[in-house]
């Protein structure tokens, strides 16, 4: 009886092994059949063995865009600034603006705060529960990008029971027609886990302000996520809406196509973790005066990852640097019509919250990535305190050994 279930047993995996060979020859037929057209090019590009046989890399592979590596970048090791801007023990500088020229100096705008940070755990109403919490937006001047001097406050927190009482900060600049624009984040209190927090803006006529505040919101997150119970969890929810139905940040201006596109970074309610990490996409919405109205885009979201906004034109398009969370996180994007975005290289080591130099984006012809040759991020000196550096770039071209001459 043993020897009879154990013939048995061998009998049926043959069974399945000739079953699944036959299985395996069957895909590998249909996958002949249905193989996408491949020139001698092609094989040669992405060395492919046998093009009558592709797996699915090859096919993907296919479908990659033809660009070269005029889009490819790599970017240095940050480096610290003098006069007010170096780090300073207590004190919070992050999430530089872009830089504007004016009067031959440069101008930079960012989240300055106090004090360490306590996190949710304690009094909310009275502890600061990040680094950006009870900010204001600071200016600082420089003739040479290196040594900067701080100018003081150039918006600071509201009124209690404003919109923008409880804290300013992740600021963008965007000059127009002689005009002066800052948008940034708000929060109103109290901060906690669930709190939505809203994008507000001033205006000026000079950089050196004084600035005038939107009296109500430009943007704010969508209304129609619902949230599980009452607990302070910003996970537990019922319904998650739109991919920004929990908050709206990193606001940045571009007057493009005689209108303005307000982009900005989404979080949804209930964010989950997915193969690329944070679910984070960015939007835009797009208005025909700078102060608004501003109406999101019906494409919205109009990326797959993102975290800080770092955008520019070029080429009669949006360029994007998509940084940190989601599948397509690390890669240049560019978009013909400022919406739809494809990637155009992946990059690496890129800085958080970059700043850019706007004034090395003159020329709509100029290499993509000229305008990230240099300008200012941040870095995170310890889990309370954060500091302004400068980062640079360069085109990267080729690849070759010690000694090796590039071709």
């Amino acid at each position: 009886m043993i020897k009879k279930t154990k013939a048995l047993i061998v009998i049926g995996l043959m069974a399945t092994l000739y079953s699944c060979n036959n299985t395996s020859e069957k895909i590998s037929a249909e996958k002949t059949e249905d193989k996408p057209e491949i020139s001698q090019v092609d094989i040669d590009r992405l060395g492919i063995t046998n093009p009558d046989s592709l797996s699915a890399a090859s096919v993907r592979a296919l479908d990659w865009p033809d660009v070269g590596n005029e889009w490819f970048i790599e970017f240095s090791e940050l480096q610290p600034l003098k006069g007010d801007l170096a780090y300073e023990e207590g004190v919070v500088r992050r999430d530089p603006s872009a830089l504007l020229k004016h009067d031959g100096k440069y101008y930079v705008w960012y989240t300055k705060s106090v004090g360490p940070t306590q996190g949710f755990g304690g009094d909310i109403e009275n502890d600061k529960v990040f680094p950006w919490d009870r900010c204001d937006i600071w200016y600082a001047t420089s003739e040479d990008g290196w040594t900067w001097e701080e100018q003081g406050i150039a918006v600071a927190r509201g009124e209690k029971g404003e919109y923008d009482d409880r804290s300013v900060f992740t600021v963008e600049i965007m000059e127009d027609k002689g005009k002066y624009y800052l948008s940034y984040q708000t929060i109103q209190s109290p901060y906690n886990v669930r709190t939505k927090n809203q994008v507000g803006l001033a205006w000026a006529d000079s950089p050196n302000g004084p600035w005038t505040k939107s009296k109500d919101p430009i943007l704010s997150p969508a209304d129609n996520g619902i949230w599980k119970g009452e607990e302070q969890n910003r996970f537990a929810v019922e319904k998650k809406g739109d991919f920004d139905s929990h908050k709206v940040h990193d606001p940045c201006i571009i007057p493009y196509n005689g209108k303005y596109y307000l982009y900005y970074k989404g979080e949804q309610m209930g964010e989950e973790i997915t193969f690329g990490g944070r679910q984070i996409r960015h939007g835009v919405a797009i208005a025909d005066n700078p102060k608004g109205p501003y109406v999101k885009s019906a494409y919205n979201p109009i990326s797959n990852s993102g975290h800080e906004i770092c955008v520019w034109k070029h080429n009669g398009g949006i360029a994007s640097l998509i940084t940190t969370d989601g599948p397509e996180k690390n890669t240049i994007q560019w978009a013909p019509d400022g919406v739809n975005f494809g990637i155009k290289s992946v990059i690496k080591g890129a800085p958080h919250a970059i700043g850019l130099n706007r004034e090395l984006n003159t020329d709509e012809s100029e290499e993509p990535g000229a305008i990230l040759g240099w300008g200012l991020s941040h870095i995170y000196n310890n889990s309370d305190y954060q500091s302004i550096m400068r980062f640079s770039s360069k085109r990267r071209t080729s690849h070759v050994a010690k000694g090796e001459k590039a071709e």
